[in-house]
Protein backbone atom coordinates (compact mmCIF):
# COMPACT_ATOMS: atom_id res chain seq x y z
CA UNK A 1 0.00 0.00 0.00
CA UNK A 2 2.93 2.24 0.49
CA UNK A 3 4.65 1.75 -2.42
CA UNK A 4 1.46 2.35 -3.98
CA UNK A 5 0.86 5.46 -2.37
CA UNK A 6 4.52 6.43 -3.20
CA UNK A 7 4.03 5.79 -6.77
CA UNK A 8 0.97 8.00 -7.21
CA UNK A 9 2.67 10.61 -5.52
CA UNK A 10 5.72 11.10 -7.67
CA UNK A 11 3.08 11.06 -10.75
CA UNK A 12 1.08 14.05 -8.88
CA UNK A 13 4.85 16.15 -8.45
CA UNK A 14 4.26 17.62 -11.98
CA UNK A 15 0.83 18.57 -11.84
CA UNK A 16 0.96 19.85 -8.41
CA UNK A 17 3.96 22.03 -9.49
CA UNK A 18 1.88 23.41 -12.59
CA UNK A 19 -0.87 24.25 -10.16
CA UNK A 20 0.88 26.07 -8.38
CA UNK A 21 2.75 27.74 -11.33
CA UNK A 22 -0.83 28.45 -12.44
CA UNK A 23 -1.71 30.00 -9.18
CA UNK A 24 0.93 32.42 -9.27
CA UNK A 25 0.81 33.38 -12.47
CA UNK A 26 -2.93 34.15 -11.71
CA UNK A 27 -1.85 36.02 -8.77
CA UNK A 28 0.54 38.20 -10.73
CA UNK A 29 -2.03 38.75 -13.37
CA UNK A 30 -4.77 39.67 -10.69
CA UNK A 31 -2.38 42.21 -9.06
CA UNK A 32 -1.17 43.56 -12.13
CA UNK A 33 -5.18 44.35 -13.53
CA UNK A 34 -6.62 45.13 -10.78
CA UNK A 35 -3.74 48.45 -10.29
CA UNK A 36 -2.90 47.12 -7.14
CA UNK A 37 0.67 47.79 -8.45
CA UNK A 38 1.85 50.16 -11.20
CA UNK A 39 2.53 48.51 -14.44
CA UNK A 40 5.77 49.94 -14.48
CA UNK A 41 6.71 48.03 -11.57
CA UNK A 42 4.75 44.92 -11.90
CA UNK A 43 3.10 44.25 -15.27
CA UNK A 44 0.76 41.28 -16.14
CA UNK A 45 1.77 38.00 -16.13
CA UNK A 46 0.24 37.99 -19.90
CA UNK A 47 1.88 40.55 -20.90
CA UNK A 48 5.22 39.29 -19.63
CA UNK A 49 4.59 35.84 -21.28
CA UNK A 50 3.77 37.14 -24.53
CA UNK A 51 6.87 39.42 -24.93
CA UNK A 52 8.96 36.45 -23.39
CA UNK A 53 7.19 34.60 -26.53
CA UNK A 54 8.04 37.62 -28.71
CA UNK A 55 11.33 37.59 -28.05
CA UNK A 56 11.23 34.03 -29.37
CA UNK A 57 11.63 35.48 -32.92
CA UNK A 58 14.41 37.99 -32.08
CA UNK A 59 17.25 36.91 -33.40
CA UNK A 60 19.74 39.07 -31.72
CA UNK A 61 18.30 37.74 -28.42
CA UNK A 62 18.42 34.56 -29.28
CA UNK A 63 22.16 35.29 -30.08
CA UNK A 64 22.48 36.92 -26.40
CA UNK A 65 21.15 33.82 -24.81
CA UNK A 66 23.30 31.12 -27.16
CA UNK A 67 26.38 33.01 -25.70
CA UNK A 68 24.78 32.64 -22.38
CA UNK A 69 24.71 28.91 -23.19
CA UNK A 70 27.96 28.40 -24.52
CA UNK A 71 29.97 30.17 -21.48
CA UNK A 72 28.04 28.40 -19.58
CA UNK A 73 28.99 24.49 -21.31
CA UNK A 74 32.45 25.91 -21.47
CA UNK A 75 32.63 26.45 -18.01
CA UNK A 76 30.32 23.65 -16.56
CA UNK A 77 33.21 21.09 -18.79
CA UNK A 78 35.93 22.75 -17.41
CA UNK A 79 34.74 22.39 -13.45
CA UNK A 80 33.91 18.72 -14.12
CA UNK A 81 37.42 18.35 -16.26
CA UNK A 82 39.02 19.20 -13.03
CA UNK A 83 36.74 18.30 -10.26
CA UNK A 84 36.53 14.75 -11.23
CA UNK A 85 40.28 13.63 -10.88
CA UNK A 86 40.92 15.56 -8.47
CA UNK A 87 38.21 14.13 -5.88
CA UNK A 88 38.87 10.61 -7.50
CA UNK A 89 42.81 11.51 -6.22
CA UNK A 90 40.98 13.23 -3.02
CA UNK A 91 39.28 10.21 -2.01
CA UNK A 92 41.45 7.68 -2.72
CA UNK A 93 44.69 9.45 -0.58
CA UNK A 94 43.53 10.80 2.38
CA UNK A 95 46.76 11.85 3.19
CA UNK A 96 46.87 14.56 0.26
CA UNK A 97 43.14 14.98 1.05
CA UNK A 98 44.45 16.28 4.68
CA UNK A 99 46.88 18.18 2.87
CA UNK A 100 45.02 20.02 0.65
CA UNK A 101 41.84 20.54 3.02
CA UNK A 102 42.90 24.14 4.45
CA UNK A 103 43.45 25.57 1.17
CA UNK A 104 39.80 23.90 -0.29
CA UNK A 105 37.96 25.03 2.59
CA UNK A 106 39.70 28.67 2.19
CA UNK A 107 38.21 29.02 -1.22
CA UNK A 108 35.01 27.37 -1.10
CA UNK A 109 33.32 30.31 0.60
CA UNK A 110 34.37 32.92 -1.47
CA UNK A 111 31.60 34.06 -3.65
CA UNK A 112 32.54 33.99 -7.17
CA UNK A 113 30.68 37.06 -8.10
CA UNK A 114 33.64 39.11 -5.72
CA UNK A 115 36.32 37.69 -8.43
CA UNK A 116 34.95 39.54 -11.11
CA UNK A 117 37.37 42.93 -10.59
CA UNK A 118 40.58 40.51 -10.18
CA UNK A 119 39.43 38.20 -13.21
CA UNK A 120 38.77 41.02 -15.28
CA UNK A 121 41.85 42.15 -14.70
CA UNK A 122 43.68 39.15 -15.31
CA UNK A 123 41.63 37.77 -18.10
CA UNK A 124 40.53 40.98 -19.72
CA UNK A 125 36.27 41.66 -20.37
CA UNK A 126 35.51 38.65 -22.44
CA UNK A 127 34.48 35.25 -22.18
CA UNK A 128 37.33 34.16 -20.89
CA UNK A 129 36.66 35.64 -17.39
CA UNK A 130 33.26 34.51 -17.42
CA UNK A 131 33.97 31.16 -18.28
CA UNK A 132 36.78 31.43 -15.48
CA UNK A 133 34.05 32.31 -12.55
CA UNK A 134 31.53 29.71 -13.79
CA UNK A 135 34.33 27.42 -13.72
CA UNK A 136 35.37 28.48 -10.11
CA UNK A 137 32.06 28.40 -8.66
CA UNK A 138 31.01 24.85 -10.14
CA UNK A 139 34.01 23.26 -9.62
CA UNK A 140 32.62 22.52 -5.61
CA UNK A 141 29.45 20.64 -5.84
CA UNK A 142 31.33 18.40 -8.24
CA UNK A 143 34.34 17.80 -6.29
CA UNK A 144 32.91 16.73 -2.73
CA UNK A 145 30.00 14.61 -4.37
CA UNK A 146 33.06 13.00 -6.39
CA UNK A 147 35.44 12.53 -2.37
CA UNK A 148 32.23 11.28 -0.70
CA UNK A 149 30.68 8.63 -3.19
CA UNK A 150 34.17 7.46 -3.54
CA UNK A 151 34.22 6.72 0.26
CA UNK A 152 30.79 4.85 -0.38
CA UNK A 153 32.03 2.60 -2.47
CA UNK A 154 31.41 -0.66 -1.67
CA UNK A 155 34.33 -2.11 0.29
CA UNK A 156 33.39 -6.03 -0.01
CA UNK A 157 34.06 -5.20 -3.89
CA UNK A 158 37.18 -3.37 -3.57
CA UNK A 159 38.55 -6.09 -1.45
CA UNK A 160 37.30 -9.18 -3.75
CA UNK A 161 39.42 -7.46 -6.66
CA UNK A 162 42.64 -6.65 -4.81
CA UNK A 163 42.41 -10.62 -3.47
CA UNK A 164 42.64 -11.84 -7.05
CA UNK A 165 45.21 -9.84 -7.38
CA UNK A 166 44.07 -6.51 -9.43
CA UNK A 167 45.77 -3.88 -8.92
CA UNK A 168 44.67 0.42 -7.68
CA UNK A 169 44.13 1.28 -11.38
CA UNK A 170 41.62 -1.97 -11.96
CA UNK A 171 39.92 -0.92 -8.69
CA UNK A 172 39.36 2.26 -9.26
CA UNK A 173 38.18 1.35 -12.62
CA UNK A 174 35.91 -1.39 -12.06
CA UNK A 175 34.65 -0.62 -8.80
CA UNK A 176 35.14 2.74 -7.37
CA UNK A 177 34.59 4.63 -10.45
CA UNK A 178 31.50 2.66 -11.70
CA UNK A 179 29.92 3.40 -7.72
CA UNK A 180 30.97 7.21 -7.87
CA UNK A 181 29.67 7.76 -11.07
CA UNK A 182 25.85 8.64 -9.58
CA UNK A 183 27.17 10.79 -7.17
CA UNK A 184 29.37 12.82 -9.63
CA UNK A 185 25.88 13.04 -11.96
CA UNK A 186 24.20 14.20 -8.86
CA UNK A 187 27.19 16.64 -8.38
CA UNK A 188 27.14 17.83 -11.96
CA UNK A 189 22.75 18.31 -11.91
CA UNK A 190 23.91 21.01 -8.85
CA UNK A 191 26.61 22.75 -10.55
CA UNK A 192 24.79 23.29 -13.93
CA UNK A 193 22.04 24.63 -12.24
CA UNK A 194 25.12 27.15 -10.60
CA UNK A 195 26.78 27.77 -13.30
CA UNK A 196 23.56 28.98 -15.52
CA UNK A 197 22.86 31.45 -12.42
CA UNK A 198 26.63 32.63 -12.41
CA UNK A 199 26.56 32.76 -16.55
CA UNK A 200 23.08 35.07 -16.06
CA UNK A 201 25.08 36.73 -12.91
CA UNK A 202 28.74 37.66 -14.30
CA UNK A 203 27.03 39.26 -17.23
CA UNK A 204 24.79 41.22 -15.35
CA UNK A 205 27.17 43.15 -12.86
CA UNK A 206 30.44 43.01 -15.13
CA UNK A 207 28.16 44.54 -18.06
CA UNK A 208 30.53 43.72 -21.17
CA UNK A 209 29.94 41.02 -23.71
CA UNK A 210 26.77 39.64 -25.13
CA UNK A 211 24.66 37.24 -23.33
CA UNK A 212 20.87 37.04 -21.60
CA UNK A 213 22.29 38.76 -18.60
CA UNK A 214 23.11 41.54 -20.12
CA UNK A 215 19.73 41.82 -21.96
CA UNK A 216 18.01 42.48 -18.43
CA UNK A 217 20.33 44.97 -17.43
CA UNK A 218 20.21 47.07 -20.28
CA UNK A 219 16.40 46.52 -20.38
CA UNK A 220 16.92 47.59 -16.56
CA UNK A 221 18.33 50.81 -17.66
CA UNK A 222 15.28 51.51 -20.21
CA UNK A 223 12.65 54.06 -18.80
CA UNK A 224 9.89 50.87 -19.28
CA UNK A 225 11.69 48.01 -19.41
CA UNK A 226 10.14 46.23 -16.72
CA UNK A 227 8.64 44.25 -18.77
CA UNK A 228 11.68 42.89 -20.71
CA UNK A 229 13.45 42.50 -17.55
CA UNK A 230 10.62 40.26 -16.19
CA UNK A 231 10.78 38.40 -19.71
CA UNK A 232 14.38 37.70 -19.77
CA UNK A 233 13.93 36.41 -16.43
CA UNK A 234 11.14 34.22 -17.72
CA UNK A 235 14.04 33.04 -19.91
CA UNK A 236 16.62 32.00 -17.75
CA UNK A 237 14.04 29.94 -15.19
CA UNK A 238 12.98 27.89 -18.34
CA UNK A 239 16.58 27.07 -19.56
CA UNK A 240 16.95 26.34 -15.52
CA UNK A 241 13.67 23.73 -16.12
CA UNK A 242 14.93 22.42 -19.40
CA UNK A 243 18.41 21.64 -18.67
CA UNK A 244 17.53 19.80 -15.03
CA UNK A 245 15.34 17.94 -16.77
CA UNK A 246 17.59 16.92 -19.18
CA UNK A 247 19.86 15.74 -16.86
CA UNK A 248 17.48 13.79 -14.01
CA UNK A 249 16.63 12.32 -17.43
CA UNK A 250 20.04 11.40 -18.66
CA UNK A 251 20.87 10.14 -14.49
CA UNK A 252 17.52 7.62 -14.74
CA UNK A 253 18.74 6.48 -18.51
CA UNK A 254 22.41 6.04 -17.24
CA UNK A 255 22.68 4.48 -13.60
CA UNK A 256 19.44 2.26 -13.42
CA UNK A 257 21.94 0.17 -10.86
CA UNK A 258 21.19 2.69 -7.90
CA UNK A 259 19.09 1.74 -4.99
CA UNK A 260 16.43 4.36 -5.68
CA UNK A 261 16.16 3.09 -9.29
CA UNK A 262 15.92 -0.46 -8.64
CA UNK A 263 13.37 0.53 -5.84
CA UNK A 264 11.46 2.18 -8.61
CA UNK A 265 12.12 -0.74 -11.18
CA UNK A 266 10.84 -3.03 -9.15
CA UNK A 267 7.76 -1.30 -7.60
CA UNK A 268 6.81 -0.68 -11.82
CA UNK A 269 6.92 -4.74 -12.60
CA UNK A 270 5.12 -5.84 -9.48
CA UNK A 271 2.30 -3.16 -10.14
Amino acid sequence: MTEVNGRVGRRREPWLGLVGALIAFGICEAVGRAGLVRRGYLPPASEVLARAVELAGDRAFLNGVGATLRAWALGLGLAVAIAVPLGLLLGSLPVVDSAVRVIVEFLRPLPSVALIPLVSLLLGTGTETEVALIAYASVWPVLFNTIYGLGETDPLAKDTLRAFGFGPLSVLLRVELPGTAPFIAAGVRISAAVALILAVATELLSGFGEGLGIFIAQAGLATDGTRDVLAGVVWAGTLGLAVNGVLVWGEHRLFPWTPERRGTTRREVGA
